[in-house]
């Protein structure tokens, strides 16, 4: 698989921890919210009291400590995944997470990439939506013969639909950016998932499921406004 840059995609700088969350300046200059901060901002209730309660039953040390090992495994898998793209040959090396993270990269590359995906148009691009927001999509390319945003994720158990519902939102967002910055016509999204035991999951996000997750983007959007 090559790399086809069939768009300029402009590198935006990042910023953290200011007052907002996540920022990145587009080449205008104006500071915009990331899609990930948005949704942070405008989680439900009912979400963040799942949080917390799965918070108070394992402990606050647990709890970060889990965090922490998801957030470097799905880190560790993403580079694998990159550079593999990037026609590298990535090696695990002899650290455990190294070995275990390449593994699940292993079973995304074999399960979606090697049969799905036919052209990768770009890696870690930023995208924006001039005036509003702004983020990075883990690939764009045609999956299953469809243009389409990408997204990697891990996971530590197996997900149900609605757990995943956000990420859906995500890729509504990065769609919307990529269709008015490029002028393209994206119809589809696809979130692939590896758990760390090794389980590959699949989501295809597209048609009218596609039309009510992006309205639900704009929803949130418009809520993450209202409480700035």
């Amino acid at each position: 698989m090559q790399l086809i840059e069939k768009f300029l995609y402009t590198k935006l700088v990042r910023e953290d921890g200011g007052p907002n969350g996540r920022m990145y300046v587009d080449p205008t200059g104006s500071k915009l919210p990331s899609v990930t901060t948005i949704l942070d901002k405008t989680k439900s209730e009912d979400s963040k009291q799942g949080l917390a309660a799965w918070r108070r039953s394992i402990g606050d040390k647990k709890a970060a400590e889990i965090t922490k090992e998801a957030a470097f495994r799905g880190t560790l898998m993403h580079n694998f995944l990159e550079r593999y793209m990037r026609g590298e040959n990535p090696k695990p090396g002899t650290n455990f997470y190294h070995q275990h993270s390449f593994k699940m990269a292993d079973v995304i590359i074999k399960e979606y990439i090697t049969p799905s995906l036919s052209e990768c148009w770009g890696l870690e691009a930023s995208l924006y939506y001039p005036g509003v927001y702004a983020g990075t999509t883990d690939m764009s390319g045609v999956y299953n013969g469809q243009p389409s945003i990408i997204d990697f994720k891990q996971s530590n158990r197996i997900k149900t639909d609605e757990r995943v519902e956000d990420y859906k939102v995500q890729l509504s967002a990065y769609i919307a950016a990529h269709n008015e910055i490029y002028g393209t016509d994206i119809k589809q999204g696809v979130i692939l998932m590896c758990t760390k035991d090794l389980v590959p999951q699949n989501w295809i996000l597209c048609g009218d499921e596609l039309a009510e997750y992006t309205h639900r983007w704009w929803q949130r959007v418009a809520q993450f406004y209202e409480l700035i």
